[in-house]
């Protein structure tokens, strides 16, 4: 069976991510000529070429964009067996929660006020990372649980569970052709440049890049393009944007995430305690309503799914 050593595959993903062998030997702090000669030794045990090399180009050839997506995978799976093990004979540990800044709908300090009155209530450390990697921190074990949104993050190895839906607006300057309706739909926005997100590949996005939600509204605020964004992420707006709820848009959740290989009861106190505060829907006029249980069970193993605003069923 063909193996590569942790190691090796650290000096591959850094070249890879790159694509230029100095500024990764330099990431790496080693020599650029020993990491070539470990590239090719890596090609050579494989069998197969990772890269495609000129005097001023590197390109992964497709067997090195198949061993970028799994390496990255493994690395990040060897990073969180090693952590979990160091914190399994911790006695003090404390749980540390990411989130984008502002991408809580305001249920954070709810969520840490009931679970402070746990008996087994640890510390809990507030993360804050960008638009695309907090998933990254879930998996590689930076971070015990965080806050993300779906459809937008990705829940690939991640249990979660429901704590708000709201619906998703789209926000347009106030002189904006869309700024005086009551409401539109997806169909409407047709034509108008969207945003590309800062590390996130792929989307519909057809405008310059922004890494957050402040360069975003700025950038909305000069007519440079318009967002569709949840609610709760943009208001209340500053002067001169408007938010246009899109009807026919999918509501937008907050799930609280963890690594689904995680199993820890002080991260099943964490999650019990913020399922019990009530889950609100972003929609004007609707009220909090009842927690049900969440489509993946959670620590728990339940798999009732659960309903959202107006009772439609949140994972359908």
């Amino acid at each position: 069976m063909v193996e590569l050593e942790t190691r090796e595959l650290e000096y591959f993903i850094a070249v890879a991510d790159e694509l230029h062998f100095g500024r990764a030997a330099a990431r790496l702090s080693i020599a650029q000529p020993a990491l070539s000669k470990a590239i090719r030794r890596i090609e050579t045990r494989l069998g197969v070429p990772l890269f495609l090399r000129s005097s001023r180009h590197v390109e992964l050839t497709p067997a090195g964009e198949a061993l970028q997506e799994q390496g990255r995978h493994a690395l990040n799976a060897v990073a969180a067996a090693v952590r979990s093990a160091r914190r399994a004979v911790d006695t003090q540990a404390h749980l540390r929660l990411v989130l984008k800044p502002g991408g809580d709908a305001g249920l954070l300090s709810g969520i840490l006020a009931e679970y402070a009155h746990q008996p087994d209530a640890r510390r809990v450390d507030i993360l804050f990372s960008g638009p695309a990697d907090r998933t990254d921190f879930l998996l590689d074990g930076r971070a015990d649980v965080g806050l993300l949104y779906v459809p937008f993050d990705d829940l690939d190895g991640l249990d979660h569970e429901t704590l708000h839906a709201e619906e998703r607006v789209a926000i347009v300057p106030s002189a904006h052709r869309l700024a005086g309706l009551a409401s539109v739909r997806m169909a409407d926005l047709e034509g108008e440049t969207l945003p590309r997100w800062k590390g996130v590949p792929g989307g519909d996005g057809t405008g310059p890049e922004v890494a957050d939600v402040i360069q975003l509204l700025q950038m909305i605020k000069v007519s440079r393009m318009i967002g569709v964004l949840p609610r709760s992420l943009v208001e209340p707006l500053p002067p001169g944007l408007v938010g246009v709820p899109v009807s026919d848009a999918p509501l937008s959740r907050l799930v609280l995430a963890w690594n689904e290989q995680d199993r820890r009861p002080l991260l099943a106190s964490f999650v019990a305690a913020a399922l019990r505060v009530p889950m609100h829907c972003g929609t004007p006029g609707n009220a909090a309503v009842p927690r049900h249980k969440a489509r993946r069970g959670g620590l728990n193993g339940d798999r009732t799914a659960p309903s959202g605003c107006n009772g439609v069923p949140l994972d359908s």
